[in-house]
């Protein structure tokens, strides 16, 4: 079913454990990775300094395109839980200078609320 939410456009949560090693290259010295979801071949990683987007490019996914998004652009952010007809839980989060906000879909088991802890922890 994992396969399938990803199809989906549904982000789900996965073990830090997995992508600490994939990301000692970028992650900083102080900085703890606190909370990590993947969609399809992207992964968006909360850490406690920064969000994190990695997008995977091209067919063979080799090409890797890393945002760095500091807590303190984030202007502000909203969450909208799963409902009865609409099984996925929506995260959008603003940034200072941008327009459209970025927008992730998390399957309607993920706590989406542990993700709005998470950004209230670092933004507010």
């Amino acid at each position: 079913m994992g396969f399938l939410n990803g199809l989906l456009g549904n982000a789900s949560e996965i073990s830090i454990e997995k992508i600490e090693k994939e990301f000692e290259e970028i992650i900083i010295y102080g900085e703890n990775i606190e909370k990590a979801y993947k969609l399809i071949r992207d992964l968006f990683i909360f850490t406690n300094k920064r969000l994190i987007i990695m997008d995977k490019q091209g067919v063979t996914g080799k090409k890797v395109e890393y945002h760095s998004i500091p807590y303190s652009k984030i202007t502000h952010f909203s969450v909208e839980s799963a409902g009865h007809f609409d099984l996925d839980a929506e995260l959008k989060i603003w940034i200072s200078g941008t327009q459209m906000p970025i927008q992730k879909q998390f399957k309607g088991d993920t706590n989406v609320y542990e993700v709005q802890r998470t950004l209230g922890r670092y933004v507010l």
